[in-house]
């Protein structure tokens, strides 16, 4: 990071200590540490994000919308620059924007507890239900078709044709799964076609990490807007139950060690339903289920096809990877569809 960054939000380097913060993957962020405060300083990650614009034009419509019709709700806005730009263009060094770092708040890497799944959940449904009155078309598009489970599905039929044809052999066996799960493929179009599906104002990232708790490990309010985008519902929720309900997460080798808790799928539905229950149609509320099979198929499926095509997308820290969180998501899903007779029709 170059110290002529931050000048341009009004900050002098020589009188304050810079540190790596948190553990996220795709931007690069670092704690602040001044004498009138701390910050939030991050670098937005152009080789995924290819258009930053967008990203600051959504978080400041949705701050400012926060702000008219529901100011005690806890949004952390980007703060100006000297010229009163949300975001820092650096010529050589990319985009740059600075936040506020909330005190007595912290985030967590993993679930640990239904409780904190239950909070988070709760948060999640929370943002959602704030900006139900938000004209959706207004938002832009971050990472076109980035939850589209019919284009993943396409091209992971693309890659069986196309692909590593000695990978293709000796994934033959996942491959057959895969398709052999294509009805949630086909059940997502008939979402896309139903109007009881409503396209709201979704995160379309809800791990843990995007919530900031309190010192009592109460939900305070979630961060990290970047995919913030129209979405449905499933997309949100889906998320939240493939990275919350197995006690280990899609980097774990051993597949015995996966299983979807009970207790964290209850949570995670009471949470959101707490929030988002007189927001969902009565279909939406039947799909709540689905929403888990929908977001682990689709990891799946983007994992097998990145393996099959070279590891071009994820890339691979070890031979094999992305074969194996592949795997690894499949059992899950296959977990997960063994408690659909008990699960599905739970409803808090």
């Amino acid at each position: 990071m170059s110290p002529s960054v931050l000048p341009a939000f009004g900050l002098k380097e020589e009188s304050m200590r810079i540190e790596p913060f948190g553990s996220g993957l795709i931007n690069h962020t670092w704690k602040i540490i001044a004498p009138d405060g701390n910050y939030i300083l991050q670098r937005v990650n152009q080789e995924v994000f290819h258009k930053p614009s967008h990203i600051a034009h959504n978080i400041r419509l949705i701050a400012d919308y926060l702000q008219e019709y529901y100011p005690e709700y806890k949004f952390i806005a980007p703060l100006l620059s000297s010229k009163g730009e949300d975001l820092v263009h650096m010529n050589g060094e990319g985009y740059f924007r600075l936040f506020p770092f909330v005190g007595g708040s912290h985030s967590k890497d993993v679930v640990k507890t239904p409780d904190q799944a239950y909070e988070a959940a709760k948060q999640f449904g929370r943002f959602t239900k704030l900006l139900a009155g938000m004209d959706t078309a207004k938002l832009k598009i971050t990472i076109p078709s980035f939850h589209d489970l019919s284009l993943r599905y396409d091209q992971f039929l693309s890659a069986i044709e196309k692909g590593n044809s000695l990978r293709i052999h000796e994934t033959e066996e996942q491959i057959k799964t895969l398709i052999g799960f294509s009805d949630i493929v086909r059940e997502y179009e008939h979402i896309k076609s139903n109007p009881e599906f409503k396209l709201r104002v979704a995160h379309h990232d809800t791990k843990i990490s995007n919530v900031l708790f309190d010192a009592e490990d109460r939900g305070l309010c979630v961060i990290d807007l970047d995919t913030v985008m129209p979405g449905y519902f499933i997309s949100d929720v889906g998320d939240m139950m493939r990275t919350y309900l197995s006690p280990v997460s899609e980097e774990e080798r051993d597949f015995e060690k996966i299983e979807v808790q009970d207790d964290f799928y209850k949570a995670i539905a009471q949470g959101y339903f707490n929030e988002m229950r007189d927001e969902l149609t009565q279909t939406e509320r039947s799909y709540f289920f689905y929403a888990g099979k929908f977001m682990i198929y689709m990891q799946a499926l983007r994992f097998l096809t990145d393996h099959i095509n070279d590891d071009v997308y994820y890339g691979a820290k070890y031979p094999g990877h992305n074969l194996i969180r592949a795997k690894n998501q499949i059992v899950l899903l296959e977990r997960l569809m063994e408690k659909e007779s008990v699960l599905a029709t739970y409803q808090p």
